[in-house]
């Protein structure tokens, strides 16, 4: 029989890393502060009503074409070498993992982000996430960005919720994804998902837990805490902590005790269907009540 699986669904930015992923490296090299950056985006996207995550999209790729600057996948990768990591983020999956193991099931790590998957493939952590959800260019025959080729805005971040559940992870495919399933064929239930994430940009997702039996985190800063505490304090999240990732903190006491009563409710299902197999079989053994 195979382990049953439990995932683990972050958001990216002030979740695993300490800002903006563009932040970093990729503004400065425009020779911009993030602030002025963020605002000429948001200010293009407002003045054309247009969708925030492909206006600061479109706004990078005229910039680098302004600056004469080579905006190409290496390029993109190359700035996520810079981003600065939560403590305890780097070995916070082989230990998450580890404690899996101990509990019978397996687990699996994915990002669902409205930053940019080439920069989180720089971030050194990229190899411990089963799938990447973030927005993402289309290169044209030069390599140069050119086309947005995916945007995971706040709202749509569900969409990638509901493909995890499925297991129809290529977001290519999306007959297969609205196509009807029984709950008992879907690869991992919403039951067996663990949310983290920061803010109002992921209280869709926090909701979408909360509403069908998984668990919603959200980390904090202490610039950010007051709004992590609103959203607690409205029931828009199950928990808080600060976001430190280290063995030991609060934090992963709390995900290693979703992730034991997880277990648990699985092997009581799955023995609940064992039983109820035999007796289809007429296999379990006749017990006289006591009130016979």
């Amino acid at each position: 029989m195979e382990k049953p699986i439990i995932a683990l669904l972050y958001d990216f930015d002030k979740t695993l890393c300490t800002t903006d992923m563009e932040d970093y490296t990729f503004i400065p090299a425009l020779g911009y502060k993030p602030a002025e950056f963020w605002k000429k985006a948001n200010d293009f996207g407002y003045n054309n009503r247009m969708d925030g995550l492909l206006a600061y999209m479109y706004t990078m790729i005229e910039e680098c074409r302004a600056q004469n600057i080579r905006l190409d996948r290496d390029f993109l990768v190359r700035c996520g070498h810079d981003i600065q990591l939560f403590p305890g983020v780097q070995d916070w999956f082989a230990r998450i993992n580890a404690f899996g193991e101990s509990q019978g099931v397996a687990i699996e790590h994915y990002v669902i982000s409205s930053g940019l998957r080439e920069i989180i493939e720089g971030s050194g952590i990229s190899h411990e996430f089963k799938e990447i959800y973030a927005c993402e260019f289309f290169y044209d025959a030069r390599g140069l960005a050119s086309w947005p080729k995916l945007d995971v805005n706040f709202t749509n971040k569900t969409q990638f919720v509901y493909r995890i559940n499925k297991g129809v992870l290529d977001v290519s495919d999306d007959r297969t994804l609205n196509a009807s399933m029984p709950d008992d064929s879907k690869r991992i239930p919403f039951t067996n998902m663990i949310y983290i994430g920061d803010g109002l940009s992921d209280v869709p997702c926090m909701k979408m837990m909360r509403s069908y039996g998984g668990e919603a985190i959200a980390v904090y800063q202490e610039e950010n805490r007051q709004g992590v505490e609103d959203l607690l304090s409205k029931g828009r999240v199950d928990f808080i902590f600060p976001a430190d990732y280290r063995a030991g903190t609060d934090l992963e006491t709390t995900v290693q005790n979703i992730i034991r009563k997880m277990a648990i409710t699985d092997a009581l299902t799955e023995e609940n269907s064992r039983q109820l197999r035999q007796l289809g079989r007429g296999d379990l053994p006749y017990q006289a009540s006591l009130f016979e």
